[in-house]
């Protein structure tokens, strides 16, 4: 698996290489996910943004659908260089930043409004993970923390309407603990497996379910092997955009802050369009896909899971993140 990883990698920078422009800077930008999709609004955003503000001295190259690879890989292949900027979920960089565990704990966020102003840039959460960027040795610097849409759970063969429906179920998860833990707590059992994985996993019976932002589940067609689709809104799905510290030393400084300032308006777009999604999406999965759409009552879910989080949080080695989120 890693050597189709790096050999797929090779292939699709080799082949960018040879269509470059004549940009004194050429950006490689990573995203995970197939249009439509927030991530891929934003990177298209950035394209614009930074190529028509820097007159021709930036120039980006988007590689969605996870072209270059699945997000722990590029993460690393941030620290190196050879992938210059990604925009995905803080969930599937826990592996190398475990504190982003805090954002998949359910039921943290009442909702998308006013979410920047909690965890976007200038604030002491952007801050906190700043931090911790430089602290571990990353090799990477985080541009924007931002949310991408609410997180709802979809199943294989049977709708979701109480908790009770959960017991037992075989619920694809992340490499969170903080997922493992939460979802083991509903009841079900959790297996991990990455996103590129998902389809296959829910196809054959690894997994009977699975969650995600709507964006997601749509994007990659999950609705094919998992109709259910119960609309938990259990957690905001939080973005990061983050830059190769290799890249982000090669520019001057006037370039640093065009950078930082179009990740910045890019988040603002992401939140738009998680919004706007998020309201389309259930009517058309209904109508063109035939998904089965359960409404649970989310008061159940929140008066099962609200009562631990302090020590769900303190479990998985995060009460500090929690504490910062949940302060008034």
């Amino acid at each position: 698996m890693k050597f189709r990883h790096v050999l797929a990698t090779a292939i699709a920078l080799a082949i960018s290489a040879t269509t470059v422009s004549a940009a004194e800077f050429n950006l490689r930008l990573h995203t995970l996910v197939k249009s439509p999709h927030p991530y891929n609004d934003m990177a298209a955003y950035m394209k614009k943004t930074l190529e028509e503000k820097s007159d021709g001295r930036i120039a980006v190259q988007i590689f969605d659908s996870g072209q270059l690879g699945q997000d722990p890989a590029v993460i690393s292949e941030l620290a190196f260089g050879t992938i210059d900027m990604m925009i995905s979920t803080t969930s599937n960089a826990a592996e190398q930043v475990p504190e982003y565990g805090i954002f998949t704990m359910p039921y943290l966020f009442s909702g998308m409004d006013g979410i920047l102003d909690k965890i976007g840039p200038g604030t002491k959460v952007q801050e906190h993970f700043e931090k911790i960027y430089e602290d571990r040795g990353l090799g990477m610097r985080l541009l924007a923390l931002g949310a991408s849409g609410t997180r709802n759970l979809a199943t294989t063969d049977k709708p979701v309407n109480t908790l009770a429906d959960l017991k037992g179920m075989r619920m694809r998860t992340p490499p969170s603990p903080m997922d493992s833990e939460t979802w083991s707590a509903l009841g079900m059992l959790p297996v991990t497996i990455a996103w590129g994985e998902l389809y296959a996993a829910l196809q054959t019976g690894v997994v009977s379910a699975m969650e995600s932002s709507l964006p997601g589940y749509s994007g990659a067609k999950l609705y094919e092997v998992a109709p259910y689709l119960a609309l938990t809104q259990h957690t905001l799905q939080i973005n990061h955009i983050s830059i190769s510290d290799v890249t982000w030393n090669k520019l001057p400084e006037d370039l640093q802050k065009l950078v930082q300032q179009t990740a910045i308006e890019a988040n603002t777009l992401g939140v738009q369009k998680a919004i706007q999604y998020d309201s389309e999406l259930v009517k058309s999965l209904q109508a063109d896909h035939g998904v089965k759409v359960t409404h649970p009552d989310t008061a159940a879910f929140r008066a099962k899971l609200e009562p631990i989080q302090a020590q769900l949080a303190k479990k998985v080695g995060l009460s500090q993140e929690y504490e910062l989120l949940t302060a008034k």
